[in-house]
């Protein structure tokens, strides 16, 4: 495993054509891990992904590794948390120095963070083409 990718542990559950289903179990080394800050599936105990099928012998039940490029795990956490953030703090803050009260800029707030998420899911085919993992042998 190189430092720029993010690797985890997975077993093939189910081999299709395009894609190749990989379920990755979050162990207790998940925790000592230095991106779990980063990782998603830290969290979870089972989480399936969904790999582009490439050239190779795999077959259901094989322990193989599950690659992401490190800096799309940075990516991520900026569209998924800091820009949300500075969304939120920019209205909450804007609002309430143009005079508007405290409830008022707190359910705008909330809204617009809403709205960036509506927008994040809007573009979810386009980030799923971003966002591949890519499979190799344990």
């Amino acid at each position: 495993m190189a430092a720029a990718e993010i690797s985890h542990i997975g077993r093939i559950v189910d081999i299709a054509p395009d894609f190749i289903t990989v379920e990755i179990v979050a162990e207790s080394a998940c925790a000592t891990c230095h991106a779990a800050g980063l990782c998603g599936t830290a969290d979870a105990t089972h989480k399936a992904v969904s790999v582009p099928a490439t050239v190779g012998d795999w077959h259901v039940g094989q322990e193989v590794q599950v690659l992401l490029r490190r800096s799309m795990g940075f990516k991520a956490v900026w569209l998924a948390y800091a820009i949300p953030l500075v969304v939120l703090m920019a209205v909450l803050l804007g609002l309430n120095a143009a005079g508007f009260g405290e409830l008022a800029s707190g359910l705008a707030a909330i809204a617009a963070v809403g709205v960036y998420y509506m927008f994040l899911w809007l573009f979810r085919d386009r980030l799923k083409n971003e966002y591949s993992f890519y499979i190799k042998e344990k």
